[in-house]
């Protein structure tokens, strides 16, 4: 294993799932996966967070940001994904794996994180460490658990195959109906099944459920220009806010919030302080 310097206390945050690089239309590349935007959300709100992930090491992800610690598990390449667009339509590739994260995984400490985001991008969390925490407040966007891809890369939607053992521990899932391939059917079971689901649904902000009951928690009014991450900023956010307050329709207003900053700008580029979260919950404008 590699990592930068272990902090003396466990994270508040821990973000579980690959830092991948998504390979941009000319051929360059620009950082991606849940556990990259969660992390930067995380840090830009205050909190000091560490990320398990994996890659071949030649990438050296929030180098500038030492509020997040990185433990990495060395692999022989890193994650990548390529999505190519014809029209509105999208291909989506895996390229290029890295390994499974498992709770052996963890640094001596970190099981102790008082929040932890299980963020797969494809399959590579693996299931026993939904038991690792204890005492923790365990949020998971299971987006990578219901991918799988061919020979070719090509991914398609599939069922959650350990859904019924992560879903009876998890705290809160956030989750869209993209996510599900558009079953309703199947949202349907994950929602009985969960103590609390949220479903985003973009510029309508999101549902949330608990105990099966359904609330519209609308979203800010703002010019989007790339809703790149915005799902992981609003659950990052979800998850801090729902600790904090333990008020699912005040963690997904705050998330909303934070989340409505995010599509204003280019990939993780206008993540929000917690002050200017706080002046547009207080002054910004919602859809209606």
């Amino acid at each position: 294993m590699s990592e930068q310097p272990a902090r003396n206390a466990p994270p508040q945050y821990l973000v579980i799932g690959h830092i991948t690089q998504d390979l941009q239309p000319d051929r360059s590349f620009r950082l991606g996966g849940t556990a990259a935007y969660s992390a930067l959300t995380a840090a830009r709100l205050g909190l000091r967070v560490g990320v398990l992930t994996s890659t071949n090491g030649h990438i050296a992800p929030f180098a500038e940001e030492p509020s997040i610690a990185v433990h990495q598990r060395p692999a022989l390449q890193t994650t990548i994904f390529e999505n190519i667009y014809t029209g509105s339509h999208r291909k989506q590739y895996i390229r290029a794996l890295a390994e499974v994260l498992t709770a052996a995984d963890l640094l001596p400490g970190w099981e102790r994180a008082a929040i932890v985001h299980i963020g797969p991008v494809c399959q590579e969390v693996a299931e026993d460490l939904v038991d690792a925490f204890p005492h923790s407040l365990l949020g998971i966007t299971p987006q990578g658990f219901l991918r799988r891809w061919d020979a070719d890369g090509l991914v398609s939607p599939t069922v959650w195959a350990c859904a019924d053992r992560m879903l009876e521990r998890a705290d809160v899932v956030v989750l869209s109906l993209p996510d599900v391939g558009g079953d309703q059917d199947q949202l349907a079971r994950y929602v009985r099944k969960a103590r609390l689901l949220v479903l985003t649904i973009g510029a309508n902000g999101a549902i949330v459920y608990q105990r099966g009951e359904p609330t519209h928690v609308p979203a800010y009014e703002v010019t989007e220009v790339d809703p790149t991450g915005a799902g992981d900023t609003f659950a990052a956010a979800f998850f801090i806010r729902y600790y904090e307050t333990g008020d699912a329709l005040e963690a997904a207003r705050f998330a909303n919030c934070v989340a409505s900053f995010c599509v204003e700008g280019v990939g993780a580029s206008n993540l929000p302080t917690r002050e200017q979260v706080e002046y547009r919950l207080r002054y910004g404008r919602l859809r209606t």
